[in-house]
């Protein structure tokens, strides 16, 4: 029996508590630079868009939620969705009117990362990730990538921990430009 928090995917009756993680996440100090929604944002969701969140991440093909939970409390979550070849990027704005970004195949974004400030340090990131990486890979997925503020020291610096490297690509953002930042995924990964 593990003494540390349990790593798996959200389940669709759990939308109280992805509701719940998520607003505990965008009241950090960094949400500002880390999120592209704001807590009075998420705030107002009915509990339909909640309950549909869960039901996508629980059960959907393109998409999965990891949460790690300590006991009874969560702790720490990362989304990863699926991307196919010409995928419009959600959160990105194009540079130029009328250009939308989009996507190539193989490529998996891992999103709505957070890790609750008394349990960083300890390997829950790394365990998230893993679960990501697992999901992704074993959908055909050839790498995970993920966008960070410039401003966001730490969350660069554990990503770089985590294998991923900075692409030379900056993303416009409803907050701002992001760096893109990726991690080739293993083929033995979820092998």
């Amino acid at each position: 029996m593990s003494d540390g928090p349990v790593v798996r995917r959200v389940r669709v009756q759990e939308w109280r508590e992805i509701r719940a993680l998520r607003l505990q996440a965008l009241a950090d100090p960094v949400a500002e630079i880390a999120f592209l929604t704001t807590l009075e944002q998420e705030r107002a969701r009915t509990d339909a868009f909640w309950q549909e969140r869960a039901a996508g991440s629980a059960i959907g093909e393109n998409a999965a939620q990891f949460v790690a939970i300590a006991g009874s409390d969560w702790v720490g979550t990362a989304a990863v969705l699926l991307r196919e070849d010409g995928d419009a990027e959600p959160g990105r704005h194009a540079e130029s009117a009328g250009e939308m970004p989009s996507v190539c195949a193989g490529r998996a974004d891992v999103v709505a990362v957070y890790v609750h400030p008394r349990h960083r340090g300890v390997g829950i990131l790394d365990s998230l990730f893993e679960a990501a990486a697992e999901f992704a890979a074993l959908r055909g997925a050839s790498a995970l990538t993920l966008d960070v503020h410039p401003e966001n020291e730490r969350a660069q610096r554990a990503y770089r921990r985590l294998g991923f490297a900075p692409t030379g690509v900056t993303v416009p953002s409803a907050i701002g430009r992001h760096i893109e930042m990726r991690r080739a995924l293993d083929a033995r990964v979820g092998a």
